[in-house]
């Protein structure tokens, strides 16, 4: 890189400012496409001659929609999607501007993005109807985002866990297992033939619905939790999408939602979300105990920050009385800021002392958790 592109990078780094300064030490006035990204930059980091309003007048001034909608476009083609979702933010933290999420034309310029999608749920209830649509079609583009990444992952976990438990002496080519069959019969191989010759062939047990498992999610919508929420509806309407598990899914903050009605469309499970409020985790775990028809055969996963605001030894008894009754328990703790875990250290350890796991895993390692605990591996 010369010297010319160095001082012109920091230029834009520094700001406006101290334009003067760098035409003393030799920089080369900016080019016109890196004159549109100071002014986008400078709209959210510049000082106060900065700003959507133009020079001396503030951000605070109130920008239009028109003159946002035009910093959007800016942004989304003079930047990479990484850096501007970093700035979408950065202009909602900084500027306050929430008429980001409340204009339908605005939202439908926004670079999707895990942080502003929590933001958007928390302010659901104070999106105007015009916007609704265009809200819901941002949350939408989250939902496929990570469905891409978990979905195929997830199924094959569930699949692998508990055709590995099950077969039937029943034949069938469509539920024919390969792998097992021929790990069975490794030892019948023919050496002239050239090939395994199976003495005996397994096949998956696909009929009963009576025996299949039951997956609880029990979910704390308090306002930390809004990446972890995004995450765990996802989860959810995979599970509920497979016959061969039944699925649950429990919101609650000082109240109790059974949102299990919602899990065909993870965009209205998360829109029945009401994020914010207080925390009762002993409460919310009680109501999914009537909910265990059996036991053993019943996976709970309580996904919380452990920020108790009812009573902590209440919650720790109710999830003793979950393990000792033969409930497979497991907690998954809150993760923010690109999969940072963020929970009650305290209760955490609490917990994990009864011999409960409590995970903080990245998204992408929540099929291997969840096959784990579906083959007893917790």
């Amino acid at each position: 890189m010369s010297k010319t592109e160095q001082l012109s990078r920091w230029r834009l780094i520094l700001g406006q400012e101290t334009e003067q300064s760098f035409t003393q030490m030799g920089g080369v006035p900016l080019t016109q496409e890196e004159l549109l990204m100071d002014s986008a930059l400078g709209a959210i980091y510049g000082g106060p001659g900065e700003g959507f309003g133009g020079p001396g007048q503030g951000a605070g001034k109130g920008p239009s929609s028109p003159v946002i909608s035009k910093w959007l476009g800016d942004l989304r083609s003079l930047f990479d999607p990484e850096t501007v979702a970093v700035v979408q933010n950065d202009a909602i933290e900084r500027k306050g501007l929430k008429q980001l999420l409340l204009e339908p034309e605005l939202l439908d310029g926004l670079e999707p993005d895990l942080n502003m999608a929590s933001t958007l749920l928390m302010l659901k209830d104070q999106i105007p109807k015009k916007s609704k649509e265009s809200a819901r079609n941002f949350i939408r583009k989250i939902v496929e985002e990570i469905d891409k990444l978990l979905a195929n992952d997830m199924r094959r976990a569930v699949t692998a866990a508990l055709d590995r438990r099950a077969h039937s002496p029943l034949p069938s080519a469509a539920a024919l297992d390969f792998p097992y069959t021929i790990r069975r019969n490794l030892k019948h191989y023919n050496k002239e033939l050239g090939a395994i010759v199976p003495e005996r062939v397994w096949f998956f047990d696909r009929s009963s619905r009576v025996n299949r498992w039951h997956v609880i999610l029990d979910i704390d919508q308090s306002g930390s939790m809004g990446q972890s929420i995004i995450y765990s509806s996802i989860m959810a309407c995979v599970l509920a999408s497979m016959s061969a598990v039944k699925t649950s899914v429990v919101a609650f903050d000082t109240q109790i939602m059974d949102l299990t009605p919602l899990c065909e469309d993870p965009v209205d499970l998360l829109f029945g979300f009401q994020m914010g409020g207080g925390t009762d985790i002993a409460k919310s775990i009680a109501y999914c105990q009537e909910l265990v028809e059996s036991p053993a055969k019943t996976l709970f996963f309580l996904i919380s920050d452990l920020d108790e605001g009812g009573n902590r030894a209440a919650l720790l008894r109710r999830l003793e009385e979950l393990k000792s009754s033969g409930v497979t328990v497991a907690v998954l703790l809150a993760i923010a800021d690109g999969g940072k875990p963020y929970y009650d250290a305290q209760t955490a350890q609490r917990v994990a002392a009864m011999d409960i796991p409590c995970f903080a895993c990245a998204p992408e390692k929540l099929p291997q958790l969840l096959e784990q605990a579906l083959t007893g591996r917790l």
